[in-house]
């Protein structure tokens, strides 16, 4: 489990993948500060660590990495984090397509070939 601060490789992402769910890594994404935490079994592992670090509830969301993905399949917006009607967010899934774009930009910020 990490906060990333610089970016990493698809390979290095592969390498860390392994440890857990093999082909996918649970990742949860700070909207507002534009950072990422990775590499954890639940997605609320995640969130705690950046509630830990700072962050904001409201600025947290869930999603899984398919490593061996590309394009759209690439990114999973699914996590039981993600519920929160009080946020418009009713489901799992990111509905809201501006937080998907950010949760997209911070994936690519830190994500490289």
């Amino acid at each position: 489990m990490q906060i990333l601060r610089q970016p990493i490789t698809r390979l290095e992402l592969r390498e860390l993948a392994q440890d857990t769910f093999g082909d996918m890594i649970k990742c949860v994404a700070d909207v507002k500060c534009r950072i990422l935490a990775i590499d954890a079994e639940l997605h609320a592992d995640l969130e705690r660590l950046l509630l830990e670090e700072g962050s904001a509830q409201e600025d947290l969301w869930g999603f899984n990495l398919w490593v061996d993905e590309e394009g759209e399949d690439f990114i999973e917006f699914d996590s039981l984090i993600n519920i929160r009607a009080w946020q418009g967010n009713p489901s799992r899934d990111v509905s809201n397509p501006e937080v998907r774009e950010a949760i997209k930009s911070i994936v690519e910020q830190f994500i490289t070939e």
